[in-house]
């Protein structure tokens, strides 16, 4: 019989207190309440659609949500996606993707609208604690781009996903390795948030928001007065009224002149 340990599901509460369970399949939802409330969740909200989903994640707020990969009025996928690019608190609440639908394709679709895990059906007691064990006590870099929003995919955890770049074989050989992959990353997505600054202005302006706050804070730890003060302005310009693509454009193309190597566009 499955019993994790005390001190672990402690740990766990605060995270899965709160939990939405998305699936048109009552039964298979019922599943997930009784073993949810088996590892501490108190307040667990079912709903069958997407559009309920939302309106639920919005009002409830949720610190974990499960969810089918689809189903009558249900598609998982742009649930999700939606869910990542609203303006809920809960926008960036663990999300694990529940389904019999486990192909390489159906995996990295989740992957890449910002799932943080992917459970095959049927699972067992241990494998669901497995996939809430990593989200609640393994957290993941969030990134805010356009083209995606979500937890990191190079630190994709699911089990099922056997491709590269996961959290074992990708981690950097330094501090100073890290700190740079950090840096090229944020200025990747500074580049991206620009050039689709017209597709989506808003998603635009949260990303180039991130990257200016995450290399601010990466050249203060690192004294690179360049790139701190490279940071402030496009800070200052946030801050000045409503950002456009041209009001954007001349502080991006600052902190984008201090890369270290040619940028390939992402996020």
């Amino acid at each position: 019989m499955f019993a994790p340990d005390s001190r672990v599901l402690a740990r766990m509460e605060p995270v899965v207190r709160r939990t939405l369970i998305v699936d048109p399949n009552l039964h298979a939802a019922r599943l997930l309440v009784d073993i949810m409330k088996g590892l501490g969740a108190r307040d667990v909200a079912v709903e069958t659609d997407e559009k309920r989903a939302l309106m639920a994640a919005r009002e409830m707020e949720p610190g974990i949500v499960f969810t089918e990969r689809g189903g009558a009025g249900l598609d998982g996928e742009a649930f999700t996606r939606q869910l990542r690019r609203s303006v809920f608190a809960c926008r960036r609440a663990p999300v694990i993707m529940v389904t019999a639908d486990a192909t390489a394709s159906s995996i990295k679709g989740a992957r890449d609208v910002g799932v943080h895990e992917f459970l095959r059906k049927p699972f067992t007691s241990a494998d669901l604690f497995k996939r809430v064990e990593n989200v609640a006590l393994k957290p993941r870099d969030w990134i805010e781009g356009v083209g995606y929003v979500g937890p990191d995919r190079r630190r994709f955890n699911s089990a099922e996903y056997a491709g590269p770049q996961k959290r074992n074989t990708d981690k950097p050989a330094s501090r100073e390795a890290e700190a740079a992959m950090i840096k090229d990353q944020a200025l990747r997505i500074l580049a991206s948030a620009l050039d689709q600054f017209d597709s989506d202005p808003m998603q635009a302006v949260r990303a180039v928001r991130q990257q200016a706050e995450t290399l601010k804070a990466l050249a203060l730890k690192r004294s690179d007065t360049p790139l701190v003060l490279a940071a402030s302005g496009l800070e200052a310009c946030l801050a000045a009224g409503p950002p456009t693509k041209a009001s954007l454009t001349r502080p991006i193309g600052v902190l984008l002149a201090l890369a270290d190597a040619p940028l390939a566009r992402t996020g």
